[in-house]
């Protein structure tokens, strides 16, 4: 009988280390980059929250039904009280009120839109707020969208001349409100606000822009580089043995513990001008000009978010440190004293070469945290003065937020993503290959 040697369906090495990590990638898509691509795509058009004919994501023309039903409505009086008051604009009047049923019998020829036309005047009779978006929009021929905000544009704009015109207080008042109506109804007809790319060509024409990216750069490689020399040395004093070595360390943490926006807050009473401690205190020494330059200029603001994020954020760099620290063994010291080794030796030959994976993770922890920095500025300087400490992720929050603006608001994110994935990969890459080579060994 012959033997059969086929063998199950089975995984190499590789395929079965992807397929271990698939559900993480998974998990990444779906927490980490699908906002991503949400901003990028709000990134594509004229979206602004403060602006109804933009308010929507619209790919085609677009109307709003509910103002346009409730306008329509008071249009024809309008007209007609118009024409009865002068007898002048009567023919006037009248043009444009048979212009105006003929968009509307055409816009209402969709059966569609003529049953959410009749439902949301009922609505609107029983004065009930039309909340459904499906509802309340409806999508419209591009060509016809235009025409017919041409129709009402013109005829508001002969209203206007109208009403410069007459000589009666009384019916100048009526063409206006008139005229008012016809332009409120042009604006319900909504035009396509997809604008593809050009949101990113303006920003990166946009010197303010430059500038927050410029000063988050800066913030981040000034507070890194700080943070991580003296993080270092904390990290060698509280490693020694010594008595109280425990109510030291737990003191240490305490600035990384206090919430940022706290810390931000209570660092703004030290610097301030008037009754800060720290400015005072800097002034007298002579560090500072005066005791007001630290929160009023564009470096002493600069040097006040620097110095307080330093204080904060010192002891975090300090605890990763420290757990690298403890790895390394006490053998290796004691051999070395042994050859007669000095300290300084000691931390050239030993404690740095086998400190650099957990100097490197500190590293890109630490940096990619100090380039999202927000809470810090925005509570300290708000971004000022003149946005000279304003970062980039700063004024993203005053683009998407205070400006409502979610389309260029959208693209400042998109950058901030951009660039922490540039940093992200810079670290893993260039240094992060060494990282796990020298571990293999």
């Amino acid at each position: 009988m012959k033997k059969n040697n086929r063998r199950g369906f089975q995984l190499n090495e590789k395929q079965l280390g992807y397929a271990m990590v698939l559900p993480s990638l998974l998990l990444v898509i779906a927490v980490v980059l699908w906002p991503v691509a949400q901003s990028f795509y709000n990134s594509l058009f004229d979206y602004r929250l403060n602006d109804p004919t933009r308010s929507q994501l619209m790919l085609g023309s677009t109307i709003d039904l509910e103002r346009y039903v409730d306008n329509h409505f008071y249009i024809e009086g309008q007209l007609e009280t118009l024409a009865s008051e002068d007898e002048a604009l009567a023919t006037t009047a009248t043009a444009i009120q048979e212009e105006i049923d003929q968009y509307h019998a055409q816009l209402i020829e969709d059966d569609d839109i003529k049953q959410k036309v009749e439902k949301i005047d009922e609505m609107l009779a029983s004065f009930t707020p039309v909340r459904d978006s499906e509802l309340k929009y409806a999508e419209v021929d591009n060509d016809f969208a235009s025409d017919y905000r041409e129709v009402l544009s013109s005829a508001q704009e002969e209203l206007n001349r109208a009403a410069e015109q007459a000589l009666n207080e009384q019916v100048a008042s009526t063409i206006t409100q008139t005229a008012d109506l016809l332009g409120a109804t042009s604006e319900n007809i909504l035009e396509s606000n997809f604008i593809g790319l050009a949101n990113y060509g303006k920003y990166l024409k946009d010197a303010r822009m430059w500038g927050a990216l410029g000063n988050t750069a800066f913030f981040t490689v000034v507070t890194v580089a700080l943070e991580l020399v003296i993080g270092l040395a904390v990290a060698l004093l509280i490693n020694r043995a010594f008595k109280g070595r425990g109510l030291v360390r737990a003191s240490v943490l305490i600035p990384w513990a206090i919430p940022t926006a706290v810390a931000a807050m209570m660092w703004g009473f030290l610097y301030d001008g008037q009754s800060g401690i720290v400015a005072h205190y800097m002034e007298m020494l002579n560090i500072v000009p005066d005791a007001s330059w630290l929160l009023s200029t564009a470096d002493g603001g600069m040097f006040s978010i620097i110095l307080a994020d330093v204080w904060k954020t010192t002891p975090y760099m300090a605890l990763l440190l420290l757990a690298g620290l403890q790895t390394i063994p006490t053998s290796l010291y004691e051999a070395s004293n042994v050859d007669g080794a000095n300290k300084w030796q000691q931390f050239w030959g030993i404690t740095l070469p086998l400190l650099k994976s957990s100097i490197l993770v500190a590293l890109l922890f630490r940096t990619l945290d100090a380039f999202r920095v927000f809470d810090l500025i925005y509570v300290l300087t708000g971004g000022g003065p003149a946005n000279a400490t304003e970062s980039i992720s700063v004024y993203a929050y005053k683009t998407l937020f205070a400006q409502q603006n979610f389309g260029e608001g959208s693209v400042l994110s998109v950058i901030v993503f951009l660039c922490v994935a540039l940093i992200s990969f810079v670290f893993v890459k260039l240094i992060g290959s060494d990282l796990f080579a020298g571990r293999t060994k």
